[in-house]
């Protein structure tokens, strides 16, 4: 009975707390609301943008300021940023930008748009500082593009040229006694290469090389065309190893000057006509969102931009982070459906997933073309399933560095039988009522018949897939299979191939469906619509946090985590990815 008492009054103790911690979140919450002041803006602003900064697709919400009212409000997406960076151009209260370089969160094409909308920033008469201690390629890439460029001293560039680099698993799952039972069509469809090669095939060299070499050509151009350097000289010092100081990289003029932070300051500050005792009026990007979002709400014709970010999977799923079909069905259904809808505009960034989930997203797209304009704009992946939910578009975007195409399939069935047995212990046995009723079992090898069953299977899905792109890009079949195969093209090589139309990035697109639906003044509609507080605080306390724990302990080996984490995802299913994960560094 003492036990009994024990557990029932921790329960309602449990409880109790549950309840109070809830009680407080919605109070927090509701009070936040009614004293949340309206951010100002007042001369003299300098915004502060950080190239370490991840910048989603969508606005990505800090729960915990929203409870306080302290602290970052979040990181507006990225969308959100240009149309910031944009609006500050004509603000007579920002004088400028500071950009602090330490670091790189973000992909190539995302770095490109960034860029690119701090390119206008320049273009309108307004002054760029970029300032760095240690700064990537990827951060110098952005940085190259500010009036002035400072290096820390002491501090050092990274100029050596990209490298990619595969992580090959055969021969652990060959120590475990795993088998991956592997399927696949299209020659260059390397997605499986790691579970079955201990170095990259030759065919996924060559195209390595070539969509590697794209990006580099785009890297060292934009670069060369802000320092006023030639390209060729660009890729010498690098191939020569050229850049190993900061002292280098003054000298053979990649940056402006060697500078300490105060000295930057003081810089900035004679820039804006304030004493050595005044304080720079610095901006967050999050404040100058809040003192600007009424200007992205008005006009009464509507676009509807959808957020596609992350893997394609089947079902229902609120994960930011993944395109869940049956999630994605309901948004492009009610843009579709929705009479003030003029166009819609689907963002894509996904390295693709399950073919399945593909195509179903594919079929509500292609219906919601018969209605009205669809613009699809790239993001740094759109392969594979990204490209096949893509390809029935009136028109496609890319920017130069996204990655797509990886038109091919594959499926990969494990066996685990001698792993159990041999490493574990265990083993097993059944009956079963027809012969192929436990077919996909991971509990021992597949026959022959299997086999064909499942790369029958495998084969019409290709063939379906290279149907929507011959139907989507009106392209002719012998055409398509030969560009198809599974191989990954840089934007550039996909609109020289037909696969791409433009190269440019949201705002192209978004301005290619205004003009579409001849609508002079518009406003964006953006799905999915941003998450509740009180949900966002929730989830933040349940799958989020957690995934942000794993990987902060794991840190460069998160990468390797993910990576099995989805073969064992994948099992049986026919799925349209890129190659696992194409690390460029």
């Amino acid at each position: 009975m003492r036990s009994f008492f024990k557990i029932f009054f921790a329960t309602l103790l449990a409880l109790i707390v549950v309840g109070a911690l809830g009680i407080i979140i919605l109070l927090g919450l509701i009070g936040s609301t009614l004293s949340a002041d309206k951010v100002v803006i007042s001369p003299n602003g300098v915004l502060v943008l950080e190239t370490s900064q991840e910048f989603s697709e969508q606005k990505v919400v800090n729960p915990l300021s929203m409870l306080t009212r302290k602290g970052d409000g979040g990181t507006p997406g990225l969308f959100d940023v240009i149309r910031l960076i944009d609006n500050a151009a004509q603000d007579d209260n920002i004088k400028g930008i500071y950009l602090k370089t330490e670091g790189n969160a973000n992909g190539f094409a995302t770095n490109q748009e960034f860029r690119n909308a701090l390119a206008r920033f320049k273009a309108a008469g307004k002054w760029i500082y970029a300032y760095g201690e240690n700064m990537s390629q990827q951060s110098y890439f952005v940085a190259s593009v500010a009036n002035k460029v400072y290096l820390h001293p002491k501090g050092g560039l990274d100029f050596n040229g990209f490298y990619s680099q595969v992580t090959f698993l055969k021969g652990l799952l060959e120590k475990l006694e795993i088998q991956p039972q592997i399927f696949y069509d299209g020659r260059f469809k390397s997605a499986t290469e790691p579970l079955r090669e201990t170095e990259m095939t030759p065919a996924n060299r060559i195209q390595t090389n070539a969509y590697l070499g794209e990006l580099y050509s785009n890297f060292l151009y934009n670069i060369g065309q802000s320092r006023k350097i030639d390209t060729a000289t660009l890729h010498q010092y690098a191939n020569d190893g050229a850049i190993q100081s900061a002292d280098d990289a003054a000298r053979l003029k990649l940056v402006d000057g060697l500078r300490y932070d105060d000295q930057v300051m003081d810089e900035i500050k004679t820039r804006l006509s304030l004493s050595g005792t005044d304080k720079v009026n610095f901006v967050t990007l999050s404040n100058y969102q809040s003192a600007n979002e009424h200007r992205f709400r008005d006009n009464d014709a509507k676009i509807a931009l959808i957020y596609a970010q992350g893997n394609i999977v089947g079902g229902e799923s609120e994960k930011e982070s993944v395109i869940s079909s049956d999630r994605y069905i309901k948004l492009i259904r009610e843009a579709r459906q929705d009479k003030d809808i003029k166009a819609i505009v689907f963002r894509v960034n996904s390295p693709g997933g399950s073919a399945l989930a593909s195509e179903s997203i594919w079929r509500e797209l292609t219906l919601a073309k018969k209605d009205k304009p669809v613009i699809v704009s790239m993001g740094d992946y759109a392969a594979s399933g990204g490209y096949y939910i893509s390809c029935m578009a009136d028109s496609i975007f890319a920017e130069p560095n996204t990655l797509t195409g990886s038109i091919g399939v594959f499926a990969v069935i494990p066996n685990l039988g001698s792993f159990f047995k041999n490493k574990l212990g265990v083993t097993f046995d059944g009956v079963k009522t027809a012969q192929y009723a436990d077919l996909g079992t991971a509990s021992r090898p597949m026959t022959d018949a299997e086999k064909r069953f499942i790369q029958n299977g495998v084969d019409t899905t290709y063939s379906v897939f290279k149907t929507r792109v011959v139907n989507g890009r009106k392209l002719s079949g012998a055409v398509v299979d030969s560009i198809a195969q599974g191989r990954v093209w840089s934007g550039v090589q996909a609109k020289e191939l037909g696969l791409v139309d433009r190269i440019g990035g949201i705002q192209d697109a978004i301005a290619c469906a205004a003009k579409m639906v001849h609508a002079g003044s518009f406003k964006v509609k953006e799905y999915p619509e941003p998450q509740g507080g009180l949900e966002k605080v929730v989830r933040s306390l349940g799958g989020d946090m957690q995934s942000s724990m794993v990987k902060k302990e794991l840190g460069e080996n998160y990468a390797l985590y993910e990576q099995v984490k989805r073969i064992k995802e994948m099992n049986g299913q026919i799925q349209a990815r890129i190659p696992f994960d194409i690390e460029i560094r």
